[in-house]
């Protein structure tokens, strides 16, 4: 019996993968490797040259001596929570209109997605102009509509501070799950639904029997994925509340942002560290189902 020739080694795969995989190295790889490292030090960008090694200090001292961190914790959870929560139902919602026939359906999902393509700096601007005390479209609106007999600083106040910024991530969030969703029902076969129709079910019971069983590794890819996103939003409550007031909108990525903001840089990198270590326990459920699914 002849041996089985061996396989030749070809170089060119690995030269047309090459300065993508340089890319990521010099962009996510070194950085994160870098935090990491800092994360362990006092490095103050104020004090260049008083930098040394402190081991575990800056995380003992985030876990048992912050002030902030476990309530920004606690706010960050709502934000994901709620925000994600909404953006998913609304989402879903529009998802499933914009699978049916009717005219100009096509205008609409072109226009679905204005939110999505819209900066987040630029939508932190707006809003905080449409909740204005003073003169806000929202509080015009409420007002006109006999809810409100003056204007409320939505921003100003704390109590509703966090929701507004709330409804404004779920804006921008909305056109994701509808798109993405979209395209996952389009792959679900027509016949399912015809031969439900001919067994009677309603629309609930195609709902939760045949769409959402259909669509569930999509379901869970984009939750996942808005969760990681939003965890990481920066930019909305920045340019909106700046974390406050009272502190009442600051999230652990927007108290990251001010550490940093303020050249506090290891302080900074070891809380970045710890919303990493929170956003990977987020992933693993994913990740058990893929392996799973490999065996």
């Amino acid at each position: 019996m002849k041996p089985m020739p061996r396989k030749k080694f070809e170089i060119w795969p690995y030269l047309l993968l090459a300065p993508a995989l340089i890319i990521m190295v010099g962009v996510v790889f070194v950085p994160v490797v870098e935090a990491i490292i800092m994360s362990f030090k006092f490095y103050d960008m104020r004090y260049p040259n008083k930098t040394e090694f402190l081991g575990l200090s800056n995380y003992i001292e985030i876990l048992t001596k912050d002030p902030q961190f476990w309530p920004s914790f606690g706010r960050t959870l709502l934000w994901v929570l709620f925000g994600v929560g909404f953006q998913f139902l609304f989402g879903f919602i529009l998802a499933l209109i914009l699978n049916r026939e009717f005219r100009g359906r096509g205008v609409v999902r072109a226009l679905s997605m204005v939110p999505w393509v819209t900066p987040g700096v630029l939508i932190g601007l707006v809003w905080r102009w449409l909740y204005d005390g003073d003169y806000g479209v929202v509080n015009d609106l409420l007002i006109r509509m006999g809810i409100l007999e003056d204007g409320i600083p939505f921003l100003s106040r704390m109590e509703t501070a966090l929701p507004a910024t709330i409804v404004s991530v779920v804006w921008q969030g909305i056109p994701f799950f509808a798109l993405m969703l979209l395209a996952a029902l389009q792959g679900v076969s027509p016949d399912m639904y015809e031969a439900a129709d001919i067994d009677g079910a309603n629309f609930f019971q195609k709902l939760f029997r045949i769409t959402l069983p259909s669509i569930k590794n999509t379901l869970f890819v984009t939750l996942l994925l808005r969760v990681i996103w939003v965890m990481n939003s920066v930019d909305i409550i920045q340019n909106m509340t700046a974390g406050g007031p009272a502190y009442a909108t600051q999230t652990l990525s927007v108290y990251v942002y001010q550490k940093a903001h303020v050249l506090n840089l290891g302080y900074a990198s070891a809380m970045a560290v710890l919303m990493t270590l929170l956003m990977l326990m987020a992933a693993v459920p994913y990740l058990r189902s893929t392996f799973k699914n490999d065996q």
